[in-house]
């Protein structure tokens, strides 16, 4: 992680425009088919939340803008991005665990495992403070239609939400919702993201 000059990337605009903004964050809402990752997480036993954060972490890997973060008034630039989920832990509470994203499956895989195990015994979050963090959480068990994430002035941080998956006769589909700082990324990247979500979901290879 190292502060970068605005000015010398192209986030300069949107650098100028929003970091002041009351309110920088935009939040989109998507449907996904995601049919494809209940197939394989009943065929394999991998979790469904986990495919679900592996795909997130490969669509943004490969959109440079993931890898740049406002934080307080200064840009930062990352060289390698996690993925967040929300545990329930031991005590009946939840627990934050930031999973470094890895093109592997199985790695990532085995990493997801043993950090929200980890963590859900302890109680204790697991932060990686060196990686561009993707937060979501997974409201797993309650079918809702969409959610607007909280502004804290804190944490300027990609965040997704999503709820409980909806079958029908022909797809099982996933609302999201996803919510991003504009000085970090604009409308069409964000765009071009969940899209990217739904082609990894379509290419996933196992």
């Amino acid at each position: 992680m190292r502060e970068v000059n605005p000015k010398q990337t192209s986030r300069a605009y949107a650098f100028e425009m929003w970091m002041n903004a009351p309110m920088p964050m935009v939040t989109f809402f998507k449907t996904l088919n995601v049919s494809k990752l209940v197939r394989v997480s009943r065929r394999t036993g991998l979790k469904f939340n986990m495919l679900m954060c592996y795909c997130i972490g490969r669509a943004a890997s490969k959109i440079k803008e993931f890898y740049l973060l406002p934080v307080g008034d200064k840009l930062m630039q990352y060289d390698s991005i996690a993925v967040n989920t929300i545990v329930a832990n031991r005590d009946s509470e939840v627990s934050s665990c930031d999973i470094p994203f890895t093109n592997e499956l199985e790695e990532f895989n085995q990493s997801y495992l043993h950090l929200t195990q980890k963590v859900a015994d302890s109680c204790i979050n697991h932060d990686l403070n060196d990686s561009m963090v993707i937060g979501t959480s997974a409201l797993a068990k309650y079918e809702i239609d969409g959610a607007v994430g909280m502004y804290s002035g804190v944490f300027n941080n990609p965040f997704l939400i999503w709820g409980k998956y909806r079958r029908s006769w022909f797809a099982t589909s996933l609302t999201v919702s996803f919510q991003f700082h504009h000085t970090q990324m604009d409308g069409a990247h964000a765009s071009k993201f969940l899209d990217g979500v739904q082609c990894e979901i379509n290419e996933l290879k196992i």
